[in-house]
């Protein structure tokens, strides 16, 4: 079967003109990081003027549960940092 109303290539490709990727469009925060708009700040937790992410408890937590997860690993001879220093054994 035979397409009756096909496109040429120059129709589809103007078509197509508009399908290119744009970069991403960044803004600066208060605090002179670089991030998106209409989103918080990841280094400060600012938006719009006020504070939304709370870092400081960020930062502890992710520091708390590093901790625990070396003390599980440590605790079943699964250290990670003896993985990556052991030689190759040959």
């Amino acid at each position: 079967m035979v397409v009756r109303m096909r496109r040429n290539r120059s129709q589809t490709a103007k078509r197509r003109s508009h399908h290119a990727i744009s970069g991403a469009r960044t803004v600066r925060c208060e605090c002179g990081a670089i991030r998106l708009p209409h989103r918080a700040c990841a280094e400060c937790g600012k938006y719009n003027g006020r504070v939304t992410i709370d870092v400081v408890a960020r930062t502890k937590r992710d520091q708390r549960r590093m901790k625990r997860k070396e003390t599980e690993l440590r605790a079943s001879g699964q250290t990670s940092e003896t993985k990556e220093a052991e030689p190759a054994k040959q």
